[in-house]
């Protein structure tokens, strides 16, 4: 039979379809790119946020209809199956199978069950759990991080460290959905790392829902910078980097590691949500406005030319225009390199969704787009002062007009960040795809640069 993939959300969950892609390979399954060519259709959703819901929905709706032609099974997997659950099972009688998180250690035996027997999967339990109450969601076996099929390309694959999360921010819903942080084995993960790179894989992102909370549950104490150390050894990884580090948990010795670790991209990904101080402890977050601006000085002291990348929210409930005005002046001094914004949901089951001064959607929308316009004009400023500087570009793909080869520096995040056009007139041989190659920054383009192949 043939089965096609569709996930949605975010770097972690891809590590979910890439391991349960691995399994269906497993077991003899033909994998498509064309769900018009599937029999079997599995859906990895995302329920992080209002948007991410919607888009879940949508999709299951729209792969719905290829079961009136060529697919027999749509399977319907990842976050929001484990937060609505029985919600979904009596609004999408289209799906044959849903696959809570919390069950993704039966997850074959459910699909074997569904496919071999031809028989739907529903629930019998009487009471629904509240969300306060989702158990420690069982972790992929390490059988199954190492078989997974690597859909990022040839050159860069995500390496989860971690599951879960305890920050307990109040308008998160993850640690109910995804439960407790727990950490992989440090073995165990190094154990991938070497199988990845004999894949030919040249560039690991390491994730986690905080990376520098890996280890402290197995050993007592953070151990990323150490892994981070222990990677970096191993033949053929040539770029390293780690996101989604809160504030709270970069240490003087993961600053250094990066600092002076050549394989390490001199990039740190700090979601620091807000900087006013009453906002910031309304949402349980773990520092303060003083504590951000020290360690955002401390880390450029000691790595001149980093990259700095955060994500902010607006529009959280009894958010003031004075809590706004001082968030957006801080963006004006900070000057991040790449900044991501977003707006407020209210996600029923977290406390902030109890919050009263709940804030006007229009109002939202507003202040988001005053902090994007600013952080556009601070990018387009941060762009140009890279003209003509050399830099080492990875490249990954050509323009579709074939003027350009198109790739990345070690400071762009794929997916995320921004491209590097380089014109292929001076190229040095006619296929310089997957290659490392040294070029000059000539032009910049919203926030992309043009850049020109140096000898």
């Amino acid at each position: 039979m043939k089965v096609g993939f569709i996930s949605l959300g975010c770097s972690k969950n891809l590590i979910d379809t890439e391991a349960t892609i691995g399994r269906f390979k497993k077991n003899k399954f033909e994998i498509v790119n064309d769900e018009t060519k599937a029999d079997i259709i599995v859906i990895n959703t995302c329920g992080f946020i209002d948007s991410a819901k919607e888009e879940a929905i949508n999709t299951i709706l729209e792969m719905a209809e290829y079961k009136k032609k060529q697919c027999k099974y749509l399977i319907v997997m990842g976050c929001l199956v484990q937060r609505y659950y029985k919600d979904l099972i009596k609004a999408l009688p289209e799906v044959d199978l849903f696959i809570k998180i919390e069950e993704y250690d039966k997850l074959w035996d459910k699909i074997e069950d569904l496919i071999k027997r031809d028989i739907v999967i529903k629930s019998k339990r009487k009471d629904s759990k509240k969300i306060a109450d989702i158990p420690k969601m069982p972790m992929l076996t390490q059988e199954e991080f190492l078989g997974r099929t690597i859909t990022t390309g040839k050159n860069y694959a995500y390496l989860k460290i971690g599951e879960g999360c305890n920050n307990k921010c109040t308008y998160c819903a993850i640690p109910y959905i995804r439960g407790p942080f727990v950490s992989r084995k440090k073995e165990d993960i190094l154990e991938e790392a070497r199988n990845l790179a004999k894949q030919g894989i040249q560039e690991l992102i390491i994730i986690a829902q905080d990376t520098t909370k890996y280890g402290i549950d197995l050993y007592g104490e953070s151990k990323l910078a150490e892994l981070l150390e222990e990677i970096s050894t191993i033949e053929g990884i040539k770029w390293i980097r780690f996101l989604y580090s809160y504030p709270e948990g970069i240490t003087e010795e993961l600053i250094n590691v990066v600092a002076n670790n050549p394989k390490i991209a001199k990039y740190f990904d700090i979601p620091i949500q807000h900087i006013s101080d009453t906002i910031l402890k309304k949402m349980n977050r773990k520092t303060s406005k003083k504590q951000i601006e020290n360690l955002i000085q401390k880390i450029r002291n000691k790595i001149p030319k980093v990259t700095l990348r955060t994500s902010l929210m607006v529009g959280f409930p009894s958010e003031t225009k004075e809590d706004f005005e001082e968030l957006i002046a801080f963006v004006g001094q900070a000057k991040f390199d790449k900044l991501g914004t977003f707006m407020y949901s209210k996600e029923e089951g977290t406390p902030a969704a109890k919050l009263l001064e709940q804030i006007h959607g229009n109002t939202k929308k507003a202040r988001y787009r005053q902090i994007m316009a600013l952080q556009q004009q601070i990018s387009k400023e941060n762009l140009e002062k890279k003209l003509n500087q050399e830099c080492e570009v990875l490249v990954e793909d050509v323009s579709f007009d074939g003027k350009y080869y198109i790739g990345r520096t070690m400071q762009d995040v794929p997916e995320m960040d921004g491209l590097v056009y380089i014109k292929k007139e001076n190229a040095k041989k006619s296929d310089m795809i997957n290659s490392f190659v040294k070029c000059k920054i000539v032009g910049i383009s919203d926030y992309d640069l043009v850049a020109e192949m140096i000898s």
